[in-house]
Parts: structure tokens; sequence; C-alpha cells
């Protein structure tokens, strides 16, 4: 009876163990990669740079980097988020007080929304 209960109890660990590794696998999957790798393309030599290098480069000094702030609304702290507003409201009494908009304001923002995609595409292309 003892070494029926030790199969028993052998048993049941098995299964625990093996539903927490199901368990921590769909952890692992569901965790999507958070993050733009837009720095680390900056970060990584250019090809050029690689196949010209005869001499060694001093490193220059580098402001120290500050922290990259957060776009979702919901993850800024209010200090950032006030920040953000106020950004927002002094460009928006910009934009309303410009000689242009008060001209034709359909003309504006369709000439800013234009520009706008161009420099988008050109910072895609690179």
């Amino acid at each position: 009876m003892k070494l029926r209960r030790a199969r028993w109890l052998q048993k049941i660990d098995a299964i625990k163990a093996a539903e927490e590794t199901r368990k921590a696998e769909a952890r692992r999957k569901a965790t999507a990669v958070v993050g733009d790798l837009h720095p680390l393309m900056e970060a990584l030599p250019e090809l050029s740079e690689l196949v010209t290098v005869s001499r060694p480069r001093r490193k220059l000094k580098s402001a120290p980097r500050q922290k990259a702030e957060p776009t979702d609304f919901s993850r800024m702290t209010p200090a950032q988020k006030r920040k953000l507003l106020d950004d927002e409201m002094a460009r928006f009494q910009e934009v309303v007080t410009s000689p242009s908009y008060q001209a034709d304001p359909l003309r504006a923002i369709g000439e800013h929304l234009s520009k706008r995609l161009r420099q988008e595409e050109e910072a895609a292309r690179l």
C-alpha cells in the first residue's frame, strides 16, 4: 500500500509539473515583443563605415541619453501628460492665429497633412 501511495504521489507531482510548464509556455507565447527597433538600427554601424575603417575612431562624448517618453497617453505620468497638453495647446493657438489658416482653413490643413505624409514616407525609406 505504501508503494502504491508513493507511485500515486509521483503521478500527481508529474501532472502538476507538466501543468506548470504548459502554463509557463502559454505565458511566454502570450507576451508580445514590445519596443521599437529604430534605436537599435541607429546604434548599429553602416556597412560602408565597417568596410572603410582604416584607423580607430575616437569616441565622441555624447550627451547622456534621456529616457524615451511613452507615446501611450495612459502610460504617461501626470507631469508628462500636462507637458503634452501644454505643447498641443500652444501649437493649436499658433495654427489658429496663422494667416494661411484664417484665409482658408481646409486648404491649410490639407497642405499640412500632405507635407506630413511626405515626411513620414521619407523617414520610412531610410
